[in-house]
């Protein structure tokens, strides 16, 4: 089994937490996105990254790479059983990849993506409003739905993995959620970010 993608990217990160948990064994290359590899080509056909080649199927995106790997290593179970619990969990998955990253990407693209791999300027009046009017709405809800350790059914799975994997490129910009502001916030994406399979995928190679 072969993942195609650098663990810079939150998305490939989601699906080597997930390789991680289940204790899969998987051959990372960590190409970039629109790399010209055949073979990453051939399991990505539009340049995206993660993708995923196991024998002879191939297949992008990471929530549905996920999808298949729950199906094809059951255990631990990522995915909630219950239904009510499986549409939360999948909320969240859809929260964190359309709603969260977005936004919390944008700091990383400055200070990090941009001087250090584009060579190009930071512009720091991005990451200022990001950090003071777009950021904010987004932590209240997650402010409001924290209850515990985990999002869903009171153990770690998909929605955790989903929402927090962001937050460690908010940290590589040098930003982080205030804990006096957003304290179940805080607490909640240090916990996850350092769980071991998080760990292993930050420690992944980057390319």
């Amino acid at each position: 089994m072969k993942l195609y993608g650098t663990s810079l990217s939150p998305f490939v990160r989601k699906v080597l937490v997930v390789l991680a948990e289940k204790g899969v064994e998987v051959q990372h290359v960590p190409l970039r996105f629109h790399d010209p590899d055949p073979r990453f080509r051939a399991a990505s056909p539009f340049g995206k990254i993660p993708a995923l080649e196991d024998e002879d199927f191939r297949l992008a995106d990471s929530s549905a790479i996920i999808h298949y790997l729950e199906r094809q290593y059951p255990e631990p179970a990522l995915l909630p059983r219950g239904a009510r619990d499986l549409g939360r969990a999948t909320w969240f998955d859809e929260l964190g990849d359309t709603e969260l990253f977005p936004v919390l990407i944008k700091p990383f693209v400055q200070r990090v993506l941009r001087p250090k791999m584009m060579n190009q300027p930071c512009d720091e009046a991005v990451v200022a409003k990001c950090m003071t009017e777009e950021l904010p709405r987004l932590f209240d809800y997650l402010e409001g739905v924290i209850d515990g350790p985990y999002l869903v059914g009171g153990a770690f799975g998909l929605a955790d993995i989903s929402v927090a994997t962001t937050f460690h490129n908010l940290h590589l910009a040098g930003e982080a959620v205030d804990a006096g502001r957003w304290p179940k916030l805080a607490s909640y994406v240090k916990g996850i970010l350092e769980r071991p399979s998080f760990q292993t995928a930050i420690a992944a190679r980057q390319g």
